[in-house]
């Protein structure tokens, strides 16, 4: 079938199994526009206030749904607005397609009108990428595309596509969806070097991190925990990979992680790490984080083995084969004591119920929240102190529930993500929790809230300031806050209103739970502007390159 290069785009999309894509239209992306028109009724387009935000709205349907996200742009500042988003799906080893237009083959390398070299941007922040300068190489790189971005570590993977390439023909052929290739098990040798650690510990702890999510081994990671009764701590981006109220699961670890947990790291013999990169955040001194312990990692990229923390011994592979192989061949076991240990220091510590004064508690909002929200809705958060607060709080059940930078730390990610989210699953209740330094970054996308009427409920912790780098002021810089209370007049309410979107907003804790009621009884986008005190701090609190014993639990 002789077809279009934009045409050739489409059916490579749904030959992938795509049904929706985000973006924004510009000149050197009308063909691929003009196609999308004529396949309309099999592909949807969400159109977005901002490039950005189609990005992050791909990056949210994707960490929902488990599938590739796809976000298209037009050339120069179009391709540039999605670096962010594309370094955000990058950090959190996300599967992305970016598609981007790009001035015609004859006149790259011109300083043509909207050209930038968007291949040589992302190069740092691609699994790959690609330009492809003959429409006889479109399908196949196409194809190749998501090919990597969904093997092995997930990641984005960027295709720029010079507008005459797109306006070209060339016989189009379909193809099937080629499986990724899964990984081999590692030798018999190396399996039972790991179960003979297992079996000999007395006080193992398994750390699981975003991999475990990514893989879809969530299941395999509970009965292997449960068979040799091995306490489970996650980072902030394993959450929901283990349940959040199972007898096993000790909290998140790192630097706002639970007393118990850095206790129970500390005082380890054996720590299985699963699908995690001892982020910085993490192992805040890489040099004694774990120390004590013998360390078993379990990873599918071999370049995570030994880069931040050195390991006693590491299986690479697929995590949900490797769990699996594991579970199989280690015997059962029990470890009441080390298990009763870690539960006294949970009673130990001093937790700060309350901290400001007149004002809503973050805790009671978060829980309200919780008790409103099903075990498979999705909570979406931006970067600050509110998600901190929300992965100590809010106890995530289920992979796929909690969508958060977590390594490139994008404030303004939530609000596409939680588009995305919303797009993919229009019957789940799909919240934001946000802060006001945060929601302001990409506000503009209230518009697309409202325009494709999502009944996104945004949970905005308005405290006046920034939040988390005034709580470091305090701590580590004698209180010199400077530039973090920005005295910004926003009415939340009356934005809302704007948009075509409701608002409320709420003083007293008395008024929690009637507005996100109200808010999700309503089945419209709404804000709920929560006045908070500027003086709540997230606690526990690990130093940067502290450990443990410098954790702070009490601040004015």
């Amino acid at each position: 079938m002789l077809k279009t290069g934009a045409q050739i785009v489409a059916e490579c999309l749904l030959e992938q199994g795509v049904d929706t894509v985000f973006g924004y239209p510009g000149g050197a992306v009308l063909n691929i526009y003009d196609a999308l028109y004529e396949y309309q009724d099999r592909i949807r387009h969400v159109l977005t206030a901002h490039e950005q935000g189609a990005a992050h709205a791909a990056d949210g349907y994707a960490r929902a749904t488990g599938k590739t996200g796809v976000v298209i742009a037009t050339s120069g500042p179009g391709a540039t607005n999605l670096v962010t988003g594309i370094a955000t799906a990058y950090m959190d080893s996300v599967p992305l397609v970016a598609i981007t237009g790009n001035v015609a083959t004859d006149l790259l390398g011109r300083d043509s009108f909207q050209e930038v070299d968007i291949t040589g941007i992302t190069m740092p922040v691609t699994k790959h990428n690609f330009i492809v300068k003959n429409v006889a190489d479109l399908a196949p790189v196409l194809r190749k595309a998501f090919r990597i971005a969904g093997s092995g570590r997930p990641g984005p993977v960027l295709v720029d596509i010079p507008k005459d390439v797109t306006a070209d023909r060339w016989e189009y052929e379909p193809c099937r969806p080629v499986s990724a290739l899964q990984p081999q098990l590692p030798d018999e040798a190396g399996l039972e070097q790991a179960v003979q650690m297992i079996s000999a510990a007395r006080r193992p702890l398994l750390y699981a991190g975003g991999g475990v999510i990514a893989s879809g081994a969530s299941q395999q990671l509970t009965e292997f925990a449960e068979k040799i009764q091995c306490p489970v701590c996650t980072s902030l981006m394993g959450l929901g990979g283990f349940a959040g109220n199972h007898p096993l699961f000790v909290g998140m670890v790192g630097m706002h992680g639970a007393y118990e947990t850095g206790k129970a790291v500390d005082e380890c013999d054996l720590l299985i790490v699963a699908g995690a990169r001892f982020s910085d955040r993490v192992a805040g001194d890489r040099k004694r984080f774990g120390s004590g312990a013998r360390i078993l990692q379990l990873d599918i990229d071999e370049a995570e083995v030994d880069k931040n923390v050195a390991v006693t011994h590491a299986l690479v592979g697929d995590l949900k084969q490797l769990l699996q192989a594991l579970k199989q061949r280690v015997p059962q076991a029990e470890h009441k004591q080390w298990l009763a240990r870690i539960a006294a220091w949970r009673d130990s510590w001093p937790k700060q119920e309350k901290q400001g004064q007149n004002t809503p508690s973050v805790t009671h909002i978060l829980r309200t929240l919780r008790g409103l929200t099903g075990e498979y809705d999705i909570i979406a958060t931006d970067v600050g102190q509110h998600q901190m607060w929300t992965a100590q709080t809010y106890r995530f059940l289920h992979p796929r529930t909690l969508l958060t930078s977590g390594g490139l730390g994008t404030m303004g990610y939530g609000l596409g993500a939680a588009i995305g989210a919303q797009v993919a699953f229009p019957d789940k209740r799909v919240a934001l929790v946000t802060g006001d330094g945060s929601f302001h970054m990409n506000l503009n996308e209230l518009v697309t809230l409202s325009s494709y009427r999502l009944p996104v409920v945004i949970v905005l912790l308005n405290n006046t300031v920034l939040g988390m780098v005034r709580q470091w002021q305090k701590l580590f810089y004698e209180r010199r806050f400077s530039q973090t209370d920005p005295h910004r007049q926003t009415d939340f309410v009356a934005l809302a209103h704007a948009f075509g979107l409701e608002g409320m907003c709420i003083t007293q804790d008395s008024q929690v739970e009637p507005a996100l009621r109200w808010a999700f009884d309503s089945r419209r986008p709404v804000i709920l502007d929560f006045r908070i005190s500027p003086d709540d701090n997230v606690l526990p609190m690990i130093p940067p390159g502290g450990t443990t014993e410098q954790m702070i639990t009490q601040m004015d």
